[in-house]
């Protein structure tokens, strides 16, 4: 076979194609800026090898999402454009959000107590199908040495409040670039601890949800002191939201069902 050359025409159109397909990516970069590459991957895995079972909701579930600022929606033009409201829409149900501003494990809040007092004054008649666990990176400055006896101690609570609802921990998403040590410390520790109870554990750390790629389309770094923006709360529902229906294609133990689908 005899390979041609490309005529001088034909090079303008190769190049002209080219271009385009450039505009077209940058087109794409624009219009969902936030996009990232990495895909959400709950993870969680016992010392056993153990997964928890998948996780699936009731039509029209009730979900309570439990946080600090992020979940209470700061820096959005109004705190029900916030990330923990929006979800509602995303699983066809409804939240049930219980944000305190700068609240953490050790942390007490700017109008409410740390998450341990929080938990305890919840209501248990709220029945809720999932708990939603999120954060927390204002422990990131207190001892990390009691660290994760504070989470024990929160979560402990937490299932004495609500027996038999399943947990899913989402952890700290960063606030800024590069992921801090002590913002990566607590993500592992939370990831740890969710483990050793079988729950699962969503990692926006791990799975890169904040990137130098998105960072300024979801942080709003001026007036919103380094919180999520609209857009970022947005895009916050939908990572969580895919994440959680990743829980219900998890894979399944052999403690859980047929041997045949075992863990790998």
């Amino acid at each position: 076979m005899t390979l041609h050359p490309p005529t001088r025409r034909r090079r303008m159109v190769i190049a002209l194609v080219g271009a385009f397909a450039v505009v077209l990516a940058v087109v794409i970069g624009i219009t969902r800026p936030w996009n990232t590459p990495a895909e959400t991957t709950p993870i969680a895995a016992g010392q056993d090898g153990a997964v928890p079972a998948p996780l699936h909701l009731a039509e029209r579930p009730r979900v309570l999402v439990f946080g600090d600022s992020w979940t209470y929606g700061s820096a959005a033009t109004e705190p029900t454009l916030g990330y923990a409201y929006l979800l509602a829409d995303l699983i066809e149900g409804e939240t049930v959000v219980a944000g305190v501003p700068g609240s953490g494990y050790q942390r007490p809040g700017r109008n409410g107590p740390a998450y341990g007092e929080r938990v305890a004054a919840l209501d248990a008649t709220i029945a809720p199908d999932l708990v939603i666990m999120q954060g927390s990176i204002n422990d990131r400055r207190e001892d990390a040495a009691g660290y994760r006896a504070a989470v024990t101690a929160v979560w402990d609570q937490l299932v004495a409040v609500f027996p038999d609802v399943p947990v899913v921990v989402l952890g700290p998403a960063p606030h800024e670039l590069p992921v801090g040590a002590s913002t990566a410390r607590i993500d592992r520790d939370l990831a740890d601890l969710a483990a050793a109870r079988n729950w699962w554990y969503i990692s926006p750390v791990q799975d890169e949800w904040i990137t130098d790629r998105n960072y300024l389309d979801v942080i709003d770094v001026g007036a919103g002191r380094k919180h999520p923006s609209n857009a970022g709360h947005e895009y916050l529902a939908e990572k969580v939201a895919e994440a959680l229906a990743g829980l219900a294609d998890a894979p399944v133990t052999a403690a859980d069902g047929p041997e045949e689908s075992p863990v790998e």
